[in-house]
């Protein structure tokens, strides 16, 4: 027996949950995250089912000297939650929600996605800002700030945050809150996972049951002045109005190039027909599908876009500016995608969002614009390089458009340390100096990482 097997056997005596080696009956399909292209082998993973198996699992992990992933819902394109040879802290299996709605607040454990979130909290007529797409999970999308339908009118995710149950790199279990912990709180919200382990998050949440919400398509042809209509659109949209837009492929399989704007609107529905009817006036659409629905179902009207498996890389950037140059480029980069499933990406930053200071969180990003995603999306591997290589082409021929910012959980596993920082901003140093006091070893580096040597 070898000192990793035994050291495995000593871990298990004390571990509420299951570990899984390779060749163990659910490996295979634990190792698994989102993003198909992602094929790497723990050589344990640790399913846990508490903080006190998180803290176990580090602990061992520390011990035996193999390196530490995290999963949540295993949703980042950059496929950080599994590694080869290390150990895999799975938080899958930690599904607990609470909701509160006397206080208008929810705790939620790790391994919760939104499409799970957003039912319990729906029961009461509650909501917070979620992710767009409902299988991504909370953890991973909260520490790297959270945007989502709900971002005009309540913020991010991370801004919503009330408290964070953290394991640290030496096994602690803190309850981080603004008054226990002010500076790591502050680093939790937008930090990504750099800082441990968060078990469980609390959240403000605010009174919402129903939207108007849904999506109006136009052909490709029509895309130049569809962008451009929604760039004049976006200008003077309400906080209750998100709005984002896309060059899309239609999701039934024909291959059909499409401009898409998507709508979530969470005023009264007087106001939401008043201030879409601009949109619904607006053009020769091929199809409209907008009106009253639950908020959980809004959460899912992307889903298609992303299925779980596919092959996925990701490049994104803030603009300086929506200009016509950018959206010519666009639309010419999109006719040459090569897979049926890519998109290009177009997301409106206003409201609440933009009046939260650049440093009273971690996510520096505050500014009205757009952000823009490349979403290259495939299913046959042979096609792996010309998919990636289109991704990358076609966000480097929009560099003369592009911001030197960056969303965190956007970023793709070839992205650098400048693409980090790009992320952080001007809040990377205060970052660095939490992070010598919470993890001087970069025990948790598997990520988008702040290195604690500055």
């Amino acid at each position: 027996m070898t000192v990793v097997e035994e050291r495995i056997g000593t871990l298990a005596a004390a571990f509420s949950g299951a570990l899984l080696q390779p060749g163990d009956s659910g490996y295979e399909e634990a190792r698994r995250v989102h993003n198909g292209l992602i094929d790497k082998r723990p050589a344990l993973i640790a399913r846990c089912r508490s903080a006190a198996d998180v803290s176990a699992a580090i602990g061992f992990a520390r011990e035996v000297g193999l390196e530490i992933s995290v999963r949540g819902g295993g949703h980042n394109v950059a496929g950080r939650a599994c590694v080869d040879g290390g150990v895999m802290v799975d938080l899958a299996e930690m599904k607990a929600i609470e909701v509160d709605p006397e206080a208008r607040t929810v705790r939620a454990q790790g391994g919760v996605v939104w499409k799970e979130f957003n039912e319990a909290t729906a029961e009461h007529g509650l909501a917070v800002t979620g992710g767009a797409v409902s299988t991504t999970g909370i953890a991973g999308l909260t520490l790297g700030g959270g945007l989502g339908w709900l971002m005009g009118v309540h913020g991010l995710a991370a801004d919503n945050l009330v408290s964070v149950e953290l394991v640290t790199a030496n096994g602690e279990v803190l309850n981080v809150t603004a008054d226990s912990h002010p500076d790591l709180f502050w680093a939790l919200r937008g930090g990504g996972g750099n800082f441990g382990v968060a078990t469980t998050f609390e959240y403000r949440l605010y009174p919402l049951a129903e939207v108007v919400g849904g999506l109006v398509a136009h052909p490709l042809d029509a895309a130049g002045d569809v962008v451009r209509f929604y760039r004049e659109f976006t200008r003077s949209v309400p906080d209750e109005l998100t709005v984002f837009a896309g060059l899309v492929h239609a999701p039934d399989g024909s291959g059909a190039k499409l401009a898409v704007i998507a709508v979530c609107h969470v005023g009264p529905p007087t106001q939401a027909e008043k201030d879409l009817a601009p949109l619904r006036e607006f053009g020769s659409p091929v199809l409209v599908e907008v009106g009253p629905m639950p908020y959980p179902v809004m959460n899912t009207l992307l889903d298609d876009g992303f299925p779980r498996g596919a092959f996925v890389h990701w490049k994104s950037s803030f603009l300086r500016a929506l200009d016509d140059g950018l959206i010519e480029a666009a639309i010419s980069a999109f006719s040459a995608a090569p897979s049926p499933m890519s998109a290009i990406l177009l997301e409106n930053f206003h409201g609440a969002v933009t009046r939260v200071g650049v440093t009273d969180t971690a996510v520096p990003h505050r500014e009205p614009g757009y952000n823009l995603l490349v979403s290259a999306v495939w299913t046959d591997p042979a096609a792996n390089e010309e998919n990636v290589a289109w991704a990358r082409g076609t966000h480097e021929s929009f560099r003369p458009y592009l911001a030197e910012r960056r969303w965190l959980n956007y970023l793709s596993d070839d992205d650098a340390a400048d693409a980090v920082r790009a992320a952080y901003g001007p809040n990377y140093d205060r970052l660095v100096e939490i992070k010598r006091r919470y993890d001087p070893d970069n025990v948790f580096h598997l990520n988008h990482n702040i290195d604690p040597a500055g």
